[in-house]
């Protein structure tokens, strides 16, 4: 299973547009091919669309999933600038050197083997193109909202017994991120966010992130 899971009560403000701020303000991409990875039913990359003038495809296994998403990209009238692909993390059906940026949110705690997902994603990226992986509400998400909102994800967690809480803390601890892009063989990357951090953390709405950036050395 991938997805770019996370959904957003109704109560609450919708995390995306933070999420994709944080992505360009971090990455800095220029137009043009920028691919979300585990994009379920398109909310970061209808964001990204929607605050850029690039082309963003829509990876994701759910064909369902990116149904839906389109007919949201119709209704936001982005719809000519969002491609959906059926398609898997650890084997993006995509060219060498072909996107200048890659972003999943939520997506890669779910993927089979995140490093051979991080090592695609370093592959598919031209020159000089960045990617942004891992997940978060964004930092200039409402304060009440993500302290509402981290609540009941640990609360969710909490039901589920020790082993799920261990996991979810594994799954968002930095070193972790860091582990799988020293497996994915990466020495140009940073991680950003402390992950799973207390509701009432400012910090926590940033999440965790692995940044990496594709050198002219491809290294």
């Amino acid at each position: 299973m991938q997805t770019s899971g996370g959904g957003t009560p109704q109560d609450l403000p919708v995390q995306y547009p933070y999420v994709a701020a944080d992505v360009i303000a971090s990455c800095r991409p220029g137009d043009g091919v920028w691919i979300d990875v585990g994009a379920g039913t398109g909310g970061l990359g209808l964001a990204l669309a929607a605050q850029s003038g690039s082309l963003v495809v829509l990876l994701d296994p759910d064909a369902a999933s990116l149904r839906r998403a389109m007919e949201a990209a119709e209704e936001a009238g982005l719809r000519s600038r969002i491609a959906p692909v059926v398609g898997r993390a650890e084997a993006m059906p995509f060219p060498d050197e072909w996107a200048d940026l890659v972003a999943s949110r939520g997506s890669v705690f779910f993927w089979a083997d995140p490093a051979k997902g991080i090592r695609e994603a370093h592959r598919v990226l031209r020159p000089g193109g960045q990617a942004m992986i891992g997940g978060g509400l964004g930092a200039g998400y409402p304060a009440w909202a993500r302290r509402e909102f981290i609540r009941r994800r640990h609360e969710d967690v909490q039901s589920k017994g020790p082993e799920a809480v261990r996991r979810f803390r594994e799954l968002r601890d930095p070193e972790t991120f860091r582990g799988w892009a020293r497996a994915a063989g990466l020495t140009d990357f940073d991680v950003v966010g402390e992950g799973g951090m207390s509701a009432d953390d400012p910090r926590a709405g940033l999440g965790v992130w692995l940044r990496l950036e594709k050198g002219c050395g491809h290294g």
